[in-house]
């Protein structure tokens, strides 16, 4: 199990990281929009079902590379927080926003949740940012290490439900009106940028509290 200063932490930092609007807020905003409130949250639930399949693909693989070698996870942390940097930097130097492929619109809540569900799962930057993010956390000498990154995926993917389902429930008053506003977008652009570069630098230099 995770410690508590760990933990807190790790839910101080995820929720940073939500903070910043990406490609499946894009897509649970358009959806809340087009559908109301119930596509926004069944759109919503779908990325989470996304999210968690991730989830569960690190929870195995991260675990196995543990038993594996410690050098190796380590290497693997450090690859993590520099792409965290990688990913803010390039944020920072790019105008344009980022933009979801255009789906035909669904017509029910269950497509709607299907259509979720193909859009995180087909997203390569999921899975590789929970690979570069949770390992930040993991103590790999602890005992249960499998554990300590289901607790740390599916607490994200929990976080990442309550921010998205904000954004599902504010679309239909305000996401017009912010979605074409360039203020907006260049607060996006450096407040996510930064975040992002500020949280690889600390994630390279902290090192999770380790078991006796």
């Amino acid at each position: 199990m995770p410690s508590l200063s760990t933990y807190a932490l790790f839910l101080a930092t995820g929720m940073a990281l939500l903070a910043i609007p990406g490609p499946a807020v894009l897509y649970v905003v358009t959806r809340s929009i087009e559908m109301g409130r119930s596509g926004g949250i069944a759109s919503v639930a779908g990325i989470t079902t996304g999210t968690i399949v991730h989830v569960t693909l690190a929870t195995v693989g991260l675990s196995s590379l543990i038993l594996a070698s410690t050098i190796a996870f380590d290497a693997v942390r450090y690859v993590g927080a520099a792409y965290l940097i990688f990913l803010g930097v390039r944020r920072l130097l790019t105008r344009h926003d980022e933009e979801v492929e255009q789906e035909a619109v669904p017509r029910t809540r269950r497509r709607a949740y299907t259509q979720g569900v193909i859009v995180n799962l087909t997203n390569p930057k999921t899975i590789v940012f929970i690979f570069a993010f949770i390992p930040q956390f993991v103590d790999p000498h602890a005992r249960h290490v499998w554990l300590q990154v289901l607790i740390f995926g599916l607490s994200f993917a929990c976080l990442g439900f309550l921010s998205d389902s904000c954004y599902a429930f504010a679309a239909g008053s305000i996401a017009d009106r912010l979605r074409g506003s360039r203020g907006v977008a260049r607060f996006q652009r450096w407040f996510g940028g930064s975040i992002l570069v500020g949280l690889g630098i600390v994630a390279a230099a902290w090192t999770p509290h380790r078991s006796s």
